[in-house]
């Protein structure tokens, strides 16, 4: 039962199957009447209509779900105005609203040159990122939506039938029309952002409809399209997980899947049905309504129909029914049975109980710290002049202060600390945001962010892996123990001579001298290899193995099957001190590395291929590279961010970026760069540049830390 109880037991998932549920509910309770009164082009037009709100929010910086909800309730009283029309049919008002808002959102999309909102996530939505706040909005507005329900059940009845009737009734028909499009906007935008505007459709038609088939009573129907998306949550999202297949589509698909195969079972029903009883026998279709509504004197007033009647139309679908009383209940008791039934295993692993043979804490488990769905990647940020520390949330843009630090030298950093290097000390403040890599999937963290440790030496370089840091001084190594400096205790494994690099469980060493050796995380010698490095300088860590810039090249260790090999990649020609790569920049994991040549321009070093590649940029003061097939970034001292193509040397974009030129005195700017962007510090305007490489260099956001940005690096990656 690995397969069923592993997936879980992680946080994350937990949270994604209880806001699945929730939405299931939520869902189930407009949904229903979005069937039963044929308004699912209404749906999903409001679902589309959401991306020009949306798009407003976050250009000003607000809360998503507040433009949502302000565009889809223009789109509701836009709908309630032009349906008052008689020159044409609802539907003509409908799909006129939903061009103008989708038009209006590309719009807004298309002209914005600092657009942040992922329109993937706007799309499909992202429910293994829910958070505990999403939860506590999803039960309001469930509260809210069984509320508006059973005030609204008799007046939304008697307008399913006859608005006439209902307005002779005294029910109010266009107060009740509003509160339905309500009840539709509270689902639609408090789902949105789980499973996205083209999939909530998905959870709001398919459940009902499936439900349809096997019940006649309205709050019958409701409680089976909850069963129903409930056991589509759980389903997807295991699915999801051993697939790898895209949350929110999953799940939605899971519910389509349902209404087709409560469709094929009702059909195979109703054949044994007719063959049972005959043409007259008991089982010509009915619905009953439920509410006093229709006849206040005939509680359950019973409808009829033709047999085939198909119940899609805002009467005839609530006139439909599936068989006689006792076979319609016997159908929908059984359904909901084997529904609760697959769910009675899905619910028990959510569960915080654990049996007596279960293991001490789920797979991955990290005390104290919050998994999450997405990688949390944060940018650390030094003044110099002042010694201010700021932390800056790239996931939020929430900016944190965990301090200050004396006597700042520079700041160097692994996945998940940053090491404020000062005159002879290190000061170790924990990001709060790592990854945990189990090779065939991963997990993401993060925690409060603090103060880790003090080292008591002032450190040249730090690598890590996930048992020890190395703490290079210059010409020896100092081991900690990574989990001991995660709880903010200093534990020193071994000091070695020269510049220490973890990789395959094991220590690459480079001494001054060149002698390449590897270590055991103990600290003596497996094995000495056969090539050297003279004038070691700069280290880089690939997918390949670790990388030593040397005088004529670099040499990269990696491991086979034979063992550990030393390969070197010497320069294509002979190359003056002053213009070698000494620095290496590049993308964690990739391996394609950047460094700056001098005063002439900058060097690509490609570990794939074994080749080095020289750009001819011109002074630059940063550079670095995403890898493959992405260009190369260079910026000179006038402020220019460029974009080079590695291969041919062509300028594909530029941008003007920093406020003022840098001065020679004055500590250069950097480039951090990731996956999806670049970061770069303007100290003269005192902001964080993030750049969309991919994109021409959009600026894509704009962080303010409060400080002059001296010193950036990321973590949590």
């Amino acid at each position: 039962m690995e397969w069923l109880l592993g997936p879980l037991q992680v946080a994350f998932v937990q949270r994604a199957l209880w806001g699945g549920l929730l939405v299931s509910c939520l869902c189930a309770l407009a949904g229903t009447w979005v069937v039963v009164r044929g308004m699912a082009f209404l749906g999903d037009a409001m679902a589309h209509g959401m991306l020009p709100g949306v798009a407003v929010a976050s250009l000003l910086g607000g809360n998503l779900l507040l433009g949502a909800a302000f565009s889809a309730g223009a789109m509701a009283v836009g709908v309630s105005a032009l349906g008052r029309s008689r020159r044409f049919s609802a539907d003509t008002g409908i799909g006129l609203l939903f061009v103008g808002m989708l038009a209006l959102g590309v719009i807004i999309v298309s002209r914005s040159q600092s657009f942040a909102v992922d329109v993937t996530g706007f799309l499909f939505g992202d429910v293994l990122g829910i958070r505990t706040d999403d939860l506590v909005f999803l039960t309001v507005a469930l509260g809210i939506a069984g509320v508006i329900v059973v005030l609204g059940h008799r007046a939304f009845v008697a307008l399913a039938f006859d608005p006439r009737k209902a307005a002779t009734l005294g029910l109010r028909p266009r107060l009740a029309q509003a509160a339905l499009l309500a009840l539709v906007t509270l689902a639609i935008v408090a789902s949105f952002h789980i499973v996205g505007t083209l999939l909530v459709f998905g959870l709001l038609i398919a459940p009902p409809a499936a439900a349809l088939y096997w019940a006649d009573r309205i709050p019958l129907v409701m409680v089976l399209a909850a069963l129903f998306g409930m056991f589509a949550t759980c389903a997807g999202l295991l699915v999801s997980w051993h697939a790898g297949t895209a949350a929110g589509a999953t799940i939605a698909g899971v519910a389509v899947s349902l209404f087709f195969v409560s469709a094929g079972a009702a059909g195979v029903r109703d054949r044994i049905a007719r063959r049972r009883n005959g043409p007259h026998g008991p089982s010509a279709h009915r619905i009953e309504a439920s509410s006093r509504a229709t006849d206040r004197a005939q509680p359950d007033a019973t409808y009829r129909a033709e047999p085939r009647a198909i119940g899609w139309s805002r009467t005839s679908v609530l006139i439909t029914g599936l068989g006689d009383r006792v076979r319609r209940w016997g159908g929908g008791l059984r359904a909901v049975l084997v529904v609760s039934a697959a769910l009675l295993p899905l619910a028990a692993c959510a569960t915080d109980t654990r049996g007596d043979d279960a293991e001490p804490a789920p797979h991955g488990f990290v005390a104290g710290a919050q998994e999450v769905s997405e990688e949390q990647r944060r940018l650390v940020v030094v003044d110099r002049q002042t010694g201010a520390v700021r932390v800056v949330d790239l996931v939020s843009g929430e900016i944190s202060d965990p301090g200050r630090v004396t006597n700042i030298a520079g700041v160097l950093a692994d996945d998940r600390f940053a090491y404020l290097v000062g005159g002879d000390s290190t000061r170790v403040v924990d990001g709060g945001a790592w990854t945990v890599d189990h090779g065939d999937h991963v997990h993401y963290y993060r925690a409060e962010i603090r103060e880790a440790a003090v080292l008591g030496q002032a450190a040249a370089t730090v690598y890590s892996d996930a048992a020890v840091v190395a703490v290079n001084e210059g010409d020896r190594t100092t081991l900690l123990d990574r989990a001991d400096l995660a709880a903010g205790t200093v534990t020193t494994r071994a000091v070695i001579e020269g510049t220490a690099v973890p990789f395959a469980e094991n220590l690459v060493v480079v001494e001054d001298s060149g002698r390449l050796t590897v270590h055991s995380r103990a600290g003596p010698v497996v094995t000495q290899l056969a090539e050297g490095c003279e004038q070691p300088r700069g280290q880089a860590v690939t997918r390949r193995g670790v990388v030593f810039g040397c005088a004529d090249g670099a040499v990269v260790v990696g491991k086979d099957e034979s063992g550990f090999i030393a390969t070197r990649i010497p320069y294509p020609h002979p190359v003056p001190d002053t213009e070698r790569a000494t620095a290496f920049e590049y993308r964690p994991g990739s391996d394609v590395l950047a460094a700056v040549a001098g005063g002439r321009g900058a060097w690509i070093l490609d570990i794939r291929t074994r080749t080095w590649t020289f750009l001819d940029t011109g002074p630059v003061m940063a550079v670095n590279t995403a890898g493959e097939r992405s260009p190369l970034l260079a910026l000179g001292r006038d402020g220019v961010l460029r974009a080079i193509d590695r291969l041919t040397g062509i300028e594909t974009a530029r941008t003007t970026l920093l406020a003022k030129p840098v001065g020679d005195s004055a500590v250069p700017p950097v480039i951090r760069i990731d996956a999806n962007r670049a970061y770069v510090n303007d100290v003269g305007a005192g902001v964080i540049h993030e750049i969309d490489y991919r994109d021409n260099l959009r600026r894509a956001r704009t962080f303010t830390p409060g400080i002059a940005p001296t010193y950036l690096m990321e973590v949590g990656r």
